[in-house]
């Protein structure tokens, strides 16, 4: 018995190694990412920031992404991935730590600037390895791969970052623990992850046994050299060819989710604080989201990638906009801790989904290009949802629930709509 777990763990390790790397480290710099998450907003308020500045510099990451995501993914699609995302780790790394000593609303508003951009430099090139290196039939079962490491790094961030903080840490605490969790993150790629992290290669280089036949200075040579050059170089097909309906529906529906995300990320905390939390049980409300992910994500990915991603991702987005509601409803700590945990069901389904809805529509050699939109497309919804939440939650606490759920719903049902039907993408020759 022992011998058969160890052979499929074997196996699965063989299978998923070339995407190990880019697992790892999302886990490492996601756990000090949560630390921030349920202490920020917290923060920023103390520092007498009303809750409408708190939306507009909490906007500031998502503003950024928007900006430079399409153009790092564009970049990523055309040099080495490896070096943009150590390089965003490390300027994160500096970003995290510098609230600490900078902590007026203007400076607050930059540095929240420049994580997004540094963010924007590693993501599309993450998601762009994870494409590249698996087939379309698996696309499903990576990206749950892929959530399930964001949501064990969310499982363990909050409880390190909350309970960090209420021991004696005070708010110093998660701000350290965030920058040191991008700079464990950077130097785990440098050595993990291979120097060639760019698009597939579907022909071997020339070695020198290849031409060994072929004089240094040969004609001969330096044709063929050319030719292997154009050879290995992945086809790209024209950027027209992303305004399909799977890209489209897809690009809809993380808009939604990313409405919600915006809600969230800007009152989630507050409003508990309202409600009588201790900050405590704030940060294990992230813990009890991040876990049911991490649990259902990898089986959620291998239904996907069976049965087809649609029905889950509107399911899933159903069940998001129906929980915002059910939050706004809430009169004391403990029902949003239940909700969640279906929220968190839900999401283990919609992010696979939505990944291999949006993997079916990419052609030829954009994978970067269209992660890089796809992600823009969330940041534009952050953007809007955090501007317009903190403004709602200082008329009433429970607004901005109420309204984006009714939003979210809207958006998920239109995306499920335009990606319904829409064909496969061509296979590569």
């Amino acid at each position: 018995m022992r011998t058969r777990l160890t052979a499929r763990a074997r196996a699965w390790l063989a299978r998923w190694r070339p995407v190990m790397p880019i697992l790892v480290a999302e886990f490492v710099v996601v756990v000090g990412f949560g630390a921030l998450l349920p202490v920020l907003p917290l923060y920023v308020v103390d520092q007498g920031v009303d809750p409408a500045t708190l939306g507009i510099i909490l906007a500031a990451w998502p503003a950024a992404r928007l900006i430079f995501e399409p153009l790092f993914g564009w970049l990523a699609d055309r040099t080495s991935r490896k070096p943009l995302m150590i390089a965003g780790l490390l300027i994160l790394t500096v970003a995290s730590l510098l609230p600490l000593a900078f902590h007026g609303p203007l400076e607050l508003l930059l540095l929240r600037f420049l994580s997004g951009a540094a963010a924007s430099m590693y993501d599309p090139a993450a998601r762009g390895i994870l494409v590249d290196a698996t087939a379309e039939d698996e696309r499903g079962e990576v990206f749950g791969l892929y959530t399930s490491a964001q949501m064990g790094g969310l499982i363990f961030g909050p409880v390190i970052g909350a309970f960090g903080a209420a021991l004696g840490g005070g708010f110093a605490f998660p701000f350290i623990a965030a920058g040191a969790a991008c700079a464990v993150g950077a130097a785990y790629l440098a050595r993990a992850l291979p120097p060639a992290a760019v698009g597939p290669r579907t022909h071997a280089p020339l070695t020198e046994t290849s031409y060994a036949e072929y004089g240094t200075d040969s004609p001969d040579l330096a044709q063929r050299y050319v030719e292997s050059q154009q050879r290995d170089r992945t086809p790209q097909a024209p950027l027209r060819e992303m305004l399909n309906r799977a890209v489209i529906g897809a690009l809809t529906m993380n808009f939604a989710l990313y409405l919600a995300v915006g809600v969230y990320e800007v009152v989630w905390s507050l409003y508990m604080r309202h409600l009588g939390a201790s900050l405590a049980w704030i940060g294990i409300t992230y813990v009890l989201y991040a876990t049911p992910v991490v649990l259902f994500s990898p089986f959620a990915g291998r239904l996907v990638d069976r049965l087809g991603g649609l029905r889950f991702a509107v399911g899933g987005g159903l069940v998001v906009g129906v929980a915002l509601f059910i939050y706004a409803l809430a009169s004391e700590p403990y029902l949003p801790g239940a909700v969640i945990l279906i929220e968190a069901m839900a999401n283990a389904f919609l992010g696979p989904a939505m990944f291999a809805i949006l993997s079916r529509g990419t052609p030829m050699g954009r994978t970067s290009t269209t992660q890089g939109l796809f992600g823009a497309a969330g940041t534009i919804a952050f953007i809007a949802a955090a501007l317009a939440t903190g403004a709602l939650f200082a008329l009433d606490v429970r607004l901005p629930f109420a309204v984006f759920g009714g939003i979210v719903l809207a958006f998920f049902l239109i995306g499920g709509l335009i990606a319904r039907g829409a064909a496969p993408r061509p296979a590569s020759t």
